[in-house]
């Protein structure tokens, strides 16, 4: 009897960059989108971080996301203005030159007559590119993104991010779909710990969260339970529902996260 084929895994991390981030002038919307589209796809964000607009810094944190997992996905920072580095520093982060990239140059030279405006020499410097990139569609304001082997370097305007997705969607490998089963009970965490850190033990395959909850001026916790193996998912939400049951507790069952 052959052994059965393991899920495959594929993983991604998001580098989200810029200062007004970190200072909080700018909520950043698209970290959860990407995830969303990702996991979709059966790709698993495992990572996330957020840098500051600094060469060295953005370019130590590529390199060490790209070395672990198979898809990076940056967003923000390639824009016209003194500020816009992310271009530059993925190209310090892989080693090679970068300069004007003739499709991009077309594109918006020919965007840019269409719309009457000035095809400045700051707007220019969105058509610079690191050597061997490949050009990531951006219909809107037609200033492209790129990749450069795994890394998918982005926009930071929610709407143009969503749009890049779309594109490179097809260039990306899909995974093991991640199946989420949510357990609501009347019981406090403290109650449940030891145990469910036994259930844990027991399914290492599984990813367990408890989230504590205070709903109709009662409180409870939700245990959500994730898992590309649906046997093994299915044995760890039956072993959680008996725990909770033990526990004096009602579990509600119910899908997602």
């Amino acid at each position: 009897m052959s052994e059965p084929i393991a899920p495959r895994i594929v993983t991604a991390a998001v580098l989200l960059i810029g200062d007004e981030i970190l200072s909080g002038r700018t909520k950043d919307a698209n970290l959860g989108f990407i995830a969303t589209f990702l996991g979709s796809m059966g790709i698993q964000v495992q990572e996330a971080r957020v840098v500051t607009d600094d060469r060295d810094r953005i370019a130590e944190a590529v390199n060490a996301l790209r070395r672990t997992y198979q898809y990076v996905f940056t967003t923000g920072g390639i824009g016209p203005t003194h500020d816009d580095i992310t271009a530059d520093s993925v190209a310090h982060a892989f080693g090679v030159p970068i300069g004007p990239h003739p499709e991009a140059m077309d594109m918006l030279t020919r965007h840019y007559e269409e719309t009457g405006g000035e095809f400045t020499p700051a707007r220019q410097r969105m058509a610079r590119i690191p050597e061997g990139a490949r050009l990531v569609a951006n219909p809107i304001s037609k200033a492209p993104g790129f990749q450069l082997e795994n890394v998918f370097v982005l926009a930071g305007i929610p709407i143009i991010v969503q749009i890049m997705m779309d594109d490179i969607a097809e260039r990306l490998e899909s995974g093991a779909q991640m199946i989420a089963r949510t357990i609501d009970c009347q019981v406090g965490e403290g109650a449940i710990a030891e145990e469910l850190g036994d259930i844990q033990k027991r399914f290492p395959a599984v990813m367990i969260g408890s989230y504590p909850f205070f709903r109709d001026k009662q409180y409870g916790t939700s245990l959500v339970l994730r898992s590309v193996e649906s046997v093994l998912l299915h044995e760890a939400v039956q072993a959680t529902v008996d725990m909770v049951e033990k526990a004096g507790g009602q579990p509600v069952e119910r899908d997602g996260s």
